[in-house]
């Protein structure tokens, strides 16, 4: 009895899996050099939070377990998000609030991706330059990261619901 107790989650260990695919994926380099996101913290908290929102978006309507997996991706995202501020010596008093400045940015890109990707045209391109690239410059760059969004979403809707479950994502490649 005691081991069940003490035994971690399965969404735990799904989204656990769930979350290295998209940090592996985040730091895939062809972002950083031939799409030309900025290798900032700025940088990769969207391309991370932009993963995130990606499976979290696939997941939705999928039913119970799938909705248990997308709550545990969060919730690993978020946990992630607090180390890090920690780890680069924000201090202590001051994590709660960063961490809600970051929880409502975002809940906005969410939200903004969801509009974008249903909107069509030149939305999601705008979003992705103002977002991904901090609106510098970002014409073709922004158009590029457009299309991998795009080929992501794509990608994973493609993917049994089970695999994805099981913590086995595939994602496209950045530069295509």
């Amino acid at each position: 009895m005691l081991q069940s107790l003490f035994r971690p989650r399965r969404s735990k260990a799904v989204a656990s899996r769930l979350y290295a695919a998209v940090v592996a994926q985040a730091r895939a380099p062809a972002f950083y050099t031939d799409l030309g996101v900025p290798d900032t913290i700025e940088g990769r908290f969207e391309l991370y939070s932009l993963h995130v929102v990606l499976l979290l978006q696939r997941l939705r309507g999928e039913g119970a377990d799938a909705a248990e997996a997308s709550q545990a991706l969060f919730d690993a995202y978020i946990s992630a998000l607090d180390n890090a501020l920690r780890e680069t010596g924000v201090g202590d008093l001051s994590v709660p609030r960063r961490m809600r400045g970051l929880g409502e940015a975002f809940y906005g890109r969410a939200k903004a991706h969801e509009a974008a990707l249903a909107g069509g045209g030149d939305t999601l391109e705008a979003l992705i330059g103002r977002t991904v690239f901090g609106g510098e410059r970002a014409e073709g760059r922004a158009g590029a990261m457009a299309a991998y969004v795009r080929r992501a979403g794509a990608c994973l809707a493609g993917q049994p619901l089970a695999a994805i479950l099981a913590g086995d994502v595939a994602w496209p490649e950045p530069a295509a």
